[in-house]
């Protein structure tokens, strides 16, 4: 990820909901949730979280896919992944124990993602 493509995600998720909704998603995984229900859980109109949502997959945070009548939204775990990335990859400054923290959250999440994704 570059600098750009983070100012873009950073901008994405500088807003209370759109922070809320890719957390939401994040944690619904692969199968994702429709826009109605993410509607509902957020506790906003439809009309609201239709311009949330179409602003967070233009920072490429969510990806979106129609399935029947709904559209379906998921995280991007790889854009994600490569915001987590950019802030971290300067970190440690040649001190590996000062990123090791954050290090061992994200493994601790990994083991729950791929029980998920089987």
């Amino acid at each position: 990820m570059d600098q750009r493509q983070a100012l873009n995600a950073f901008g994405a998720l500088s807003q209370e909901t759109r922070l809320q909704i890719v957390r939401m998603l994040v944690v619904s995984g692969p199968d994702g949730m429709a826009a109605g229900a993410i509607a509902e859980k957020a506790e906003v109109s439809p009309s609201n979280i239709s311009f949330h949502l179409k602003e967070l997959e233009r920072s490429g945070l969510i990806a979106q896919q129609r399935e029947s009548r709904s559209i379906i939204y998921t995280a991007n775990y790889e854009a994600l992944g490569g915001l987590v990335r950019f802030l971290m990859e300067d970190c440690c400054s040649g001190h590996p124990e000062i990123c090791a923290p954050a290090a061992e959250v994200a493994a601790c999440c990994a083991p729950k993602m791929e029980e998920k994704l089987q």
